[in-house]
């Protein structure tokens, strides 16, 4: 265990990580540090023991096993030992780089980290990243051209994935440099191990930290404390951008889609933000501005009929009836698709993308005594139907093309059957002979993507 000796400089680094902790994380949560082993998240880890009785949160450890290096195995059982010095668990978690392979070698294993770390049952994965990381990210980014958000390098605090509530990613010894970590670590008689690979400049990060930072530093010695101090100022403006953004939407969003009249009225720039805001909504991050661009000049100038334009991965842009809609990437649904529904009332239909909600309705809902025998059923064409007893049935299709369903979403809307009869259209109606009389309890299910 550490020296219990304490040093002006080792409380000020505990106060530093004090004060992220009283700003983000309530008593009783929950906190998972990612244990490295090295000397960031060693000093971070006996931070936090000294703590987490007068903060009241709860603290174990995880070791992400990448098995890259021929001492991996070696820092996981370090990791299990630092911990245990503590009192703590430490979970050792092992990862396949392969399917993020594309991304080079350190790319795949941060990937792999971060899914690790997105799928803890936590409030706070906890990373021992310090101002001198800081200052490294904001050059690297600067390198790559990075937008605000980009430059603005890695945020104190953040959802570890978009609409993800928890777990979030905690950042708590930003404000405390490289130099600090290892004076507080020599007077509390830390252990920790050395990562070879950090001495390898050919990679981009330590010939930052190892030649490009020492020369800049000549130019001003405080160059690491005010690049780190740059990316809070960018920080800042991040989120003024995204306040801007999120009144831009307010009045661009009509439900899932956006109209494209408001935002082609916002001008290029500000039109781009808007659309950068709406796609992170969804989980698509980060997007180039060429890729905001075209995206945009597509959405503006395709055809009405135009197939899926620009694509980010997981789905793609397309334009219906002046809107803009993200349509996620989803397998064909099977031939002669039919679900049994079983009582939920907030029924998962994955094969479809989406949830049907059953909501109380006080007229003209589907009668609750019809839902015991009902089934879920997709189009097979030439379908007729009628809300409306006083008036004749038409084809689902035009009732659809009225209700502005665009086509791909009519692929996919559940169709509900009583027997063999069409029941209700979700978004259109109920048919009469299987409305709630007056004074019977009656449902009108929702369709909602999952996205939604």
């Amino acid at each position: 265990m550490a020296s219990s000796r304490k040093t002006a400089a080792s409380e000020t680094v505990v106060a530093r990580i004090d004060a992220a902790l009283a700003a983000h994380v309530p008593a009783g949560a929950r906190l998972t540090l990612g244990l490295s082993g090295g000397i960031d998240s060693a000093v971070l880890l006996d931070a936090l023991a000294a703590l987490r009785t007068r903060r009241g949160f709860h603290l174990d450890c995880l070791h992400v096993h990448h098995g890259i290096s021929p001492n991996a195995d070696a820092w996981a059982a370090h990791a299990r030992a630092l911990a245990a010095a503590y009192g703590l668990d430490c979970a050792v978690r092992k990862v396949d780089l392969a399917p993020h392979r594309g991304l080079g070698l350190e790319g795949a294993a941060r990937a792999a980290r971060y899914a690790v770390y997105a799928g803890c049952d936590c409030d706070f994965v906890v990373l021992a990243h310090q101002q001198d990381d800081q200052a490294e990210t904001v050059l690297l980014q600067l390198a790559r051209g990075a937008g605000v958000e980009g430059l603005a390098a890695m945020p104190v605090c953040r959802p570890l994935r978009a609409g993800q509530r928890r777990p979030r990613l905690l950042r708590p010894m930003l404000d405390v440099s490289r130099a600090e970590v290892e004076a507080y670590a020599r007077s509390r008689g830390l252990r920790w191990v050395e990562d070879e690979s950090n001495a390898d400049t050919g990679l981009a990060r330590n010939l930052v930290r190892h030649e490009v930072m020492p020369l800049l530093e000549r130019i001003n010695p405080a160059a690491r404390v005010n690049i780190a101090r740059a990316a809070a100022h960018l920080g800042d403006a991040a989120a003024l951008l995204d306040a801007l953004a999120d009144a831009d939407l307010e009045r661009a969003q009509a439900g899932e889609a956006l109209d494209l009249g408001v935002l082609r009225g916002l001008g290029g720039a500000r039109a781009a933000n808007a659309l950068r805001r709406w796609l992170a909504r969804a989980g698509i991050i980060s997007p180039s501005t060429a890729e905001l661009r075209e995206a945009l000049r597509q959405l503006f100038e395709a055809r009405e009929d135009a197939g899926p334009l620009a694509d980010f991965g997981t789905a793609a842009l397309r334009r219906y009836r002046g809107r803009a809609f993200l349509v996620p990437h989803l397998p064909e649904p099977p031939q002669a698709y039919q679900a049994r529904w079983n009582g939920e009332l907030a029924w998962p239909l994955p094969e479809l993308g989406g949830v049907l909600h059953f909501e109380p309705a006080a007229e003209g809902g589907l009668a609750e005594r019809h839902l015991s025998s009902m089934t879920v059923r997709l189009r097979a064409g030439g379908e007729r139907f009628r809300t409306d007893a006083r008036r004749p049935h038409r084809t689902l299709k035009h009732l659809l093309q009225e209700a502005a369903v665009p086509p791909w979403q009519r692929e996919r809307l559940p169709l509900l059957y009583v027997g063999e009869r069409l029941a209700c259209v979700p978004g259109i109606g109920v048919a009469p002979e299987f409305q709630a009389a007056p004074g019977e309890r009656g449902v009108l299910p929702r369709w909602r993507l999952a996205r939604e």
